[in-house]
């Protein structure tokens, strides 16, 4: 699993113009399933970004959690994540996994996700046009990358 990190003060998603998802502060979540993910890979992302320090301190270092901020998760699925461009202009996108796949795994992270740490968790539709906004705060961006383990 690929996903891309944003500490937000605000984020949300758009759906035939309703709002399907949003929070206030904590992290939007942008995901993409590769053919070879497995629940293995859930458990560790799900770890990693409960506990990822990226939110500041009272002296304005980077020392506390999403958990620890009582924040919450807009999760957002994002085939794209696996676009290869490298031949031509057009991307291709065969390092995605395919729907039924992906979308079983998506499901899978969300719930672990809410299960895990307790916080609210919002979501956009899996495989839908969706019209994200967000209030990236710091800028604070991070790539994880569950086959590198970062």
């Amino acid at each position: 699993m690929r996903v891309i990190v944003q500490r937000v003060s605000s984020a949300s998603v758009t759906v035939d113009q309703t709002v399907v998802g949003q929070i206030e502060r904590g992290l939007l979540i942008l995901v993409a399933v590769a053919p070879t993910d497995t629940p293995m890979e859930i458990d560790w992302l799900v770890k990693k970004l409960a506990s990822l320090r990226i939110f500041p301190d009272d002296a304005g270092a980077m020392n506390r959690s999403v958990l620890d901020v009582r924040g919450a998760f807009l999760v957002v699925s994002q085939f794209t994540l696996f676009a290869s461009t490298r031949k031509g202009t057009r991307p291709s996108f065969n390092a995605a996994a395919d729907p039924g796949l992906a979308r079983d795994l998506y499901d899978q992270f969300v719930r672990h996700l809410a299960a895990t740490t307790a916080l609210p968790v919002a979501e956009g539709r899996f495989g839908a046009h969706m019209q994200v906004a967000s209030v990236n705060d710091g800028p604070v961006t991070l790539i994880l990358d569950t086959s590198l383990r970062e």
